[in-house]
């Protein structure tokens, strides 16, 4: 079983910066790839960003690449998404969620586990 927990949201202006954390508890964080998703209101939750198990691949999606960076600490059980250039599209609940499969998390848009999310609100 692994609980995620998610912080560091909060409202920030156009430009601006923000990082979020997603702790997670349990002795097998290392061998979970992590992702990060978004919900904006009215819309289907979307894929942001993912990583291996071992930090050494990231994937992300088109709308954040170069902005956005996703990173972990093993060490901490601890996940980040340090998002810079926010736009105000980039407004949404973001969740971070963990799967043993990368695919569930790449491409299908899914995970095993997630966290209650934090809301990231972008002003123009």
């Amino acid at each position: 079983q692994v609980q995620l927990v998610e912080s560091g949201g909060g409202l920030v202006q156009a430009g601006g910066s923000l990082r979020l954390s997603c702790a997670t508890s349990g002795r097998t964080f290392s061998t979970y790839h992590m992702g990060w998703f978004r919900q904006a209101p009215g819309k289907e939750r979307e894929f942001v960003a993912a990583i291996t198990w071992s930090g050494s691949t990231t994937y992300y999606t088109d709308s954040v690449k170069g902005r956005f960076t996703i990173s972990r600490d093993n060490a901490k059980n601890t996940v980040y998404l340090q998002m810079n250039s926010l736009k105000p599209e980039d407004t949404a609940v973001y969740y971070c969620a963990a799967d043993t499969r990368w695919a569930t998390l790449t491409t299908r848009n899914n995970g095993g586990y997630w966290g209650q999310g934090t809301q990231v609100t972008v002003s123009s």
